[in-house]
């Protein structure tokens, strides 16, 4: 009796000794996928943040070359009016510069109000360098108003009676200045820059108005 009793107890502790064994050998293998999730749950994340940072830095470089290629647009208008200038001047002031007669070499008209309108008027002479060119400039600005063609003269323009002309001196050129006003509903297709000086003949130069004025500009 007591032999089997053992022989029980021996079997028993067996038993449990082998059940020990198996679930030290499957426990492993059901938290397996826990961990497996978690891991690649990790993975992604890094994934994601590799990604944004690779994003921020593209739009950083985007961002950084967009400025750079504006910076160099402006620095070549730049380069391309500072030329534009040297050559202009070379024309009155170099050796072999051409001598000409009082002449209107530039107009530009820039709008301030929904009627008003400053004009830039660059006047220049190189034939009597001994002297300086004195007279009085004026504009005239034609159009059309209620389907009908007008012509606006120096006093239209300057609302006012005998308005005087805008005066200019120089001796080979000069940006002469100022403002005038179009009436309501007026639609201006051409400008005349007329130079009287105290000496010599007048004289006329008529520009389009879309040539004169930026191409966003009304009417332009």
């Amino acid at each position: 009796m007591r032999l089997a009793i053992v022989a029980a107890i021996v079997f028993g502790l067996a038993l449990l000794f082998g059940l020990w064994g198996v679930w030290q050998v499957l426990a492993p293998g059901v938290d397996n996928p826990q961990r497996q999730l978690a891991s690649q749950q990790e993975e992604l994340e890094a994934l994601r943040q590799q990604v944004s940072t690779l994003t921020r830095s593209d739009q950083i470089s985007r961002d950084a070359n967009r400025e750079l290629q504006g910076t160099l647009a402006e620095r070549d208008e730049e380069i391309a009016a500072l030329r534009a200038d040297v050559a202009f001047y070379e024309r009155f002031v170099g050796g072999t510069a051409q001598r000409r007669g009082l002449t209107v070499h530039e107009l530009r008209m820039q709008p301030r109000t929904d009627q008003g309108w400053h004009y830039t008027a660059t006047l220049t002479q190189s034939l009597n360098r001994d002297a300086a060119s004195v007279g009085t400039m004026r504009l005239a600005i034609e159009g059309t108003r209620a389907g009908r063609l007008e012509t606006l003269e120096w006093d239209d323009l300057r609302q006012r009676d005998a308005a005087a002309g805008q005066p200019y001196s120089f001796k080979y050129f000069q940006q002469v200045e100022g403002d005038v006003v179009l009436p309501a509903g007026f639609q201006p297709l051409r400008v005349t820059v007329r130079l009287s000086p105290e000496r010599g003949s007048e004289v006329d130069r008529s520009f389009s108005w879309a040539d004169v004025t930026p191409r966003s500009a009304p009417g332009a």
